[in-house]
Parts: structure tokens; sequence; C-alpha cells
């Protein structure tokens, strides 16, 4: 399975302070000589971690995949048909969150969703969509045009004990109904090093997204030890 390695939480540092460091793309190198097989950043409208040079400077130097997670609106839409990262992730935002904090509605936004997934990949760029666990919203992503979900595991994660096992289903569910219709399958939100694992257990996902845990991590340890941690339990099973 494949780690991507959501770096926003970098930029926040960097801009706490409105300093020049830490550098993105900085971290992004060293993660992937660490074994991260993508760099996934989210350009937000408020701008209030990764800016537009950092997207523009990692097209230029990552070696892996850049994933740019954004919403389905046409400032981001332009931005991303200039920068050509190899892939977007379609994502919810609300100007009040911290962070995301549920999957995009496809059904209730069949239209726009279409529309920038129809304009991202007349450009040669792969289209993802964030959505929750529900076997409705994968079969609207399909239907807008996607070439893969990124399922929230948010909703597992912060699960006490004895709900996890039926919140782990859910994604299992809807892992196996977008592997049947022809989506490559992400998964991603809340993970870290204690429960990652049931969730590289479930077929059909290839690739997981994690951010916050592991720049957590990295405080503490390092970001290459952290990184080649986290490679090793997605390599385990």
């Amino acid at each position: 399975m494949r780690l991507g390695l959501n770096i926003d939480h970098i930029a926040t540092i960097r801009q706490a302070r409105r300093a020049r460091e830490p550098e993105p793309v900085t971290a992004a190198l060293i993660a992937e000589l660490a074994g991260a097989e993508g760099i996934t950043v989210h350009l937000r409208g408020d701008r209030r971690h990764i800016q537009d040079r950092d997207v523009e400077l990692l097209r230029q130097v990552i070696a892996t995949k850049l994933n740019v997670e954004m919403s389905a609106t046409a400032e981001m839409v332009g931005i991303a048909r200039l920068v050509k990262p190899d892939q977007v992730t379609l994502v919810p935002e609300r100007p009040d969150e911290v962070t995301t904090t549920g999957g995009l509605d496809v059904l209730q936004h069949a239209g726009p969703v279409r529309d920038a997934v129809s304009a991202c990949r007349a450009a040669g760029i792969r289209v993802s969509v964030f959505v929750d666990a529900v076997p409705e919203q994968v079969d609207a992503s399909r239907a807008a045009g996607a070439d893969a979900i990124e399922i929230n595991t948010g909703p597992y994660a912060e699960a006490t004990g004895a709900e996890r096992p039926a919140r782990l289903a859910r994604v299992a569910i809807a892992a196996e109904r977008a592997a049947e219709i022809g989506l490559e399958v992400l998964a991603g939100h809340g993970l870290n090093y204690v429960n990652v694992t049931p969730i590289v257990r479930l077929p059909h996902i290839v690739e997981l997204n994690i951010g916050h845990a592991i720049i957590a991590r990295a405080a503490l340890v390092g970001l290459d030890r952290a990184v080649r941690e986290m490679v090793g339990l997605l390599k385990a099973t």
C-alpha cells in the first residue's frame, strides 16, 4: 500500500510566523527519500497554510506523485490546469473549519463536481473525490467521471472501541463498491500509527493519505524516521 504524505502542517508552522521556514518543499523531498510515494497538499481558498508558490515549486521537484486537494471552484480548477499536478482531489471546504470534517456530497453538488472533473481531466489531470463511506456517494463519483475516490476514514478513526468494527465495515463496503465500478480506491483522514493497521488489511485500498499524525511525530523524532515508521506499517501486511 502506498503512503501519500500530507505536508499542510509544515506550512501551518511557517505561516504562524509568516516566516520562510520550515519549507514544505524540503519536507516533501525528505519524505520521498524516506519512502513516501506521493505528496499531498490542500490549497484552500483562504490560503491558511499552503500557498500558490508551494504548489508551483512542488510541481517542479516532486519525483513521485503530487496530489492537490481543492474545492470544486472555478478558481481552483484554473490553478490546477496551470500547474498540472498528477492528481487533484476534490474536497468540501468551509471557511470556519479546523480541518476537513466530512466527505464531499457529490449527490448534492453533482453539477459543479462533474464540471471540475471534466475540466481537470481535459488538462490531463487525474481526479479523485473525497467521499464518506456511502455507496451512493461512490456511485455518484463514478457518474461524475472521477478516476478514483478517497474514502473518509475520520468516522472510523474517531469511533470508540465498540463502534469501530461497524465503521471499519462501512469503509470496506465502500471500497468494494468502488473497485466493482472501476474506481481506484484511496483512503485517509484521522489515521495514525495506532489505528492504521485495520485499514491497511482491507482489500481494494491502494493508497492512504496521512498528514497530522506523521507531522506530529516528526516534531519529536524527525520527519525521516516518522515517514519510515508509517511506511513500515503500510507494507507490513
